[in-house]
Parts: C-alpha cells; sequence; structure tokens
C-alpha cells in the first residue's frame, strides 16, 4: 500500500513538473485571471448603472454566458463594464476555437490511426487473422471470405507492415469493414493489439510486404507461430512456407496446417507435363466455391466408433446429396493442445506400460490427417470428419 502510495505521488509530481514545464500552462493561468479581472470590473462598475448586475453572482454569471455561449446576458452600461465584456466575448471565441480545434485534432488522430492500423482493436472475439502480404492479396482476401461464409468482413484482421496497399484495398466497397493492425505479425506486442488471445483461426502467408529473403520469409512464419501458439493456445494456425526444410519447425511450433507453396506448384507441373489434364481435375477440385469441389463435413455423432463402410452406405441410402464420400480427414481441429491434455492424463495412469503405451500412440498421431478411400471396417473415432466431393 505505501508502495503504491508513493508511486502515485510521484507520478503527480512527474505531471506537475511536465504542466510547469509547457508554455501553454502558463498561457492557461493567464487567460483565467484575466476572466476573473473582468468578471470583479464588470461587478463594481455596473452595480451602480441600470444594467441589472446587483450582486457578484449576477457578475459571474454574466461571465459564464458571454465566455461559453457569446451571448450577453445582462445590457451593460458603463464603459469599462463594455470593455471587459468585449474581452470576455473575445477570450470566449478563443477558448472555443482551441477546444473545437483540440476535439477535431483528438478524432482526427483516432482516425488516423486506425487508418494506418495502429491503434489497437476492441471488443473482437472469435476472429480471424491474416498475417502476411504478397501480390495478389486482393484475390487471397476474396478466397477466404468466399470459401468461409461464416466469416464477415470485419471478423477479418489483416497484420502487416504494407499500409499502403492496405488502405487502397479497404477503399473498395465490400472490403472497407476489414480490420487492420500496422507491424510485424510475429511480434507479441503487435498480435496482441490484434487480441490474438481471443482469436479463433490464423492464416500465415508468406510475407513479401519487405524485401524479405526466402530464409527470412520462412523464419518468420515459424517465429510468428510460436509466438501466437504461446498467447492462444487453443488457436487453429494455417501457415504457408516455402522452403520444406522448415516444415519440421512448423510442426515442433503446433502448427493446424502446414501448406508448402513450391512443392504444389511443382507437383503441379508435373502432373501437367502428363497431357493428361491433371489440372483442370485440381482445380476443379480446390474451386473458390464453397458449395462445390472438395468438402470437408462433421460426421453425426451417431457414427462414432462405427465403420466407414456403415456412413458410406448411409449417404448412399440418402442419394450423396451432400456429395461423394472418398476418405475420412482424422485429428481435426485444434489436435496439439487435445494432444497436451492427452499427455498429461496419459501421465496420471498409474500403470507404467500403460503410460509408455499410450505416449507412443499419442505422439505418432498427426493433425488433420487425410485417409482416402479406408477400407470398410475402418474405425471412425472421435474429432474424424468426411472428405466429400460435391459438383
Amino acid at each position: 500500500m505505501k508502495k503504491n502510495a508513493q508511486g502515485k505521488i510521484k507520478r503527480i509530481k512527474r505531471a506537475l513538473k511536465y504542466a510547469l514545464k509547457n508554455p501553454l500552462t502558463y498561457i492557461w493561468i493567464l487567460i483565467f485571471l484575466i476572466i476573473i479581472v473582468a468578471t470583479i470590473v464588470v461587478f463594481a462598475s455596473e452595480t451602480k448603472t441600470e444594467s441589472g448586475i446587483e450582486t457578484m453572482f449576477d457578475s459571474v454569471w454574466f461571465t459564464l454566458v458571454a465566455v461559453f455561449a457569446a451571448y450577453f446576458d445582462y445590457c451593460v452600461k458603463s464603459v469599462p463594464g463594455r470593455m471587459s465584456a468585449l474581452v470576455l466575448l473575445v477570450l470566449g471565441m478563443l477558448l472555443f476555437s482551441a477546444v473545437t480545434g483540440k476535439l477535431a485534432s483528438y478524432f482526427m488522430d483516432l482516425q488516423m490511426k486506425k487508418n494506418k492500423g495502429l491503434k489497437k482493436l476492441k471488443n473482437m472475439k472469435g476472429h480471424f487473422l491474416l498475417c502476411g502480404w504478397r501480390p495478389g492479396f486482393e484475390k487471397i482476401l476474396d478466397t477466404v471470405l468466399t470459401t468461409n461464409p461464416d466469416i464477415t468482413p470485419d471478423m477479418v484482421v489483416m497484420i502487416n507492415d504494407a499500409a499502403e496497399q492496405i488502405e487502397q484495398i479497404r477503399s473498395q466497397p465490400r472490403f472497407k469493414e476489414l480490420n487492420y493492425v500496422s507491424g510485424d505479425f510475429s511480434d507479441e506486442a503487435v498480435l496482441k493489439r490484434a487480441q490474438i488471445d481471443k482469436a479463433e483461426r490464423a492464416l500465415v502467408i508468406c510475407d513479401h510486404s519487405k524485401k524479405y529473403s526466402d530464409l527470412e520469409i520462412d523464419s518468420r512464419t515459424v517465429l510468428a507461430v510460436l509466438t501466437m501458439e504461446n498467447l492462444n493456445p487453443g488457436i487453429y494456425i494455417a501457415a504457408e512456407l516455402i522452403d520444406a526444410k522448415f516444415q519440421k519447425h512448423l510442426e515442433m511450433a503446433h502448427c493446424d496446417e502446414i501448406i508448402l507453396t513450391q512443392d504444389y506448384e511443382h507437383s503441379l507441373l508435373a502432373t501437367a507435363s502428363s497431357g493428361m489434364g491433371y489440372s483442370n481435375v485440381i482445380r476443379a477440385l480446390i474451386s473458390d466455391d464453397a458449395d462445390t469441389g472438395i468438402i470437408i463435413e462433421d460426421i453425426p455423432s451417431s457414427f462414432l466408433n462405427k465403420t466407414y463402410g456403415e456412413y458410406e452406405a448411409y449417404l448412399e441410402q440418402n442419394g450423396n446429396k451432400t456429395g461423394v464420400l472418398v476418405g475420412l480427414l482424422l485429428n481435426t481441429g485444434n489436435f496439439h493442445q487435445r494432444r497436451k491434455d492427452a499427455l498429461r492424463e496419459a501421465q496420471k495412469n498409474p500403470d507404467i506400460k500403460m503410460i509408455v503405451d499410450n505416449l507412443k500412440k499419442v505422439k505418432t498421431l498427426k493433425s488433420n490427417e487425410p485417409v482416402l478411400t479406408p477400407p470398410a471396417d475402418f474405425p471412425i473415432q472421435k474429432n474424424t470428419k468426411a472428405i466429400l466431393v460435391r459438383g
């Protein structure tokens, strides 16, 4: 308690010291003194006239109306009274201009900070973080919003150092509600301004907002994922890499999805070289349309611990209305956090052999592991989703 009191006293002393060094402090004191003198002059000179000012309260009221409303509630008669009234009127106009100017400057500063992404976001929850920037960023935004119908523009928070490009994007009507935080997305302070602790999902793309080398880009991606997981273990993170040698680092950082852009490009070019039209098929499967191509859907809870064959038969009986089943996606969602919990539970078991078996089993599991056309007797476990193809 004493330390808190001493700290407050020190802060007050620093504030007073700063105020006494500021020239504006003395200007305000001078204006206040002039108003007091003018009020006394009006009282002293007008009580002898028929102006209606008879008490000091009348004089103070006359001053308040003259300064704040630029209006005379009493008609002063004497020369000193009129001179004082004129001074009060001028001071009132100056004060009004100063206050309105200060308010305008304050709100413009707030808007400027918001436009430049320097303002801390408020009242955000369950939002989507899009970290990084590169040419074609507008197309990425369009695709994110199209393929995720549950995400509205006001739920998207962009984090990067490309303030000018983002300002141009946000000038478009369809993107005007997007949120922006300027800065390095691997920096803890910047992520906190984006309310990382309340975010639900994050996508980290290769950042070309500055002249980074490929090594720097991937290193910053790994650092960003590590920082995000530390600040919000419950967040679902997908990250893009240029070089596959950083994949292990992202896996150790508990990244939920890893996108190896160059590997995908090389594979696409290789399949296209066969002349079989693979690239057209792949483009159709990964369509921007959220209702066609490859669809990942929840499996009804009634099929938990049942087989793949039973679920496939169920879909066929219903005419495959949701699409053709082609496989299962295992360990979906924020799997790494669940794996940590499972490890802790396994360590609590008194049976040493069971602890070792559980640890081995849990550690070998992979996040979002696809199993295409599994055997009919393949069991459907918890946190498994269906992979469908829909035309």
